[in-house]
């Protein structure tokens, strides 16, 4: 049977006043089992500290059977964050994962990888071409 995968969901009130909407966000991904997915989101629970509100008065972390309410009063309103444990039922950006990790191997012996070609040196060992020269990662 397969090690379940959980998602760990986080829910939050973004914006003020009349525009104060809910959004949802998937902080994770946890392989195991359900305990250890709701350990670590206890910890990211814990842990989070909101946008808003910008001058928090009280902060509450409330434990569900699912995952944890997080109510932060601010000196007008209240901004609440939910954390969900829930199972990773189906994802349509999830990488393929074959059957059998074995069934891609080529038979046989495994393949060598090619060797780096050689590099140019002068008499005293010092590379004719510096191995930076040329590299687009460097800007």
């Amino acid at each position: 049977m397969d090690t379940p995968t959980w998602g760990l969901v986080m829910e939050t009130t973004v914006g003020m006043g009349e525009r104060k909407r809910t959004e949802a966000t998937v902080l994770a991904h946890v392989t195991g089992s359900r305990e250890e997915a709701l350990a670590e989101l206890e910890r990211r629970a814990r842990n989070h500290t909101p946008a808003h509100p910008l001058s928090p008065r009280r902060r509450r972390l409330l434990r569900q059977d699912d995952g944890f309410l997080l109510v932060v009063d601010g000196a007008w309103q209240s901004y609440v964050t939910r954390f969900t444990v829930a199972e990773l039922l189906e994802d349509s950006a999830a990488p393929a994962r074959p059957e059998d990790p074995r069934a891609e191997l080529p038979p046989g012996p495994a393949l060598a990888e090619p060797s780096p070609p050689p590099v140019e040196r002068d008499e005293d060992g010092v590379p004719v071409r510096p191995s930076w020269l040329g590299r687009d990662d460097l800007r």
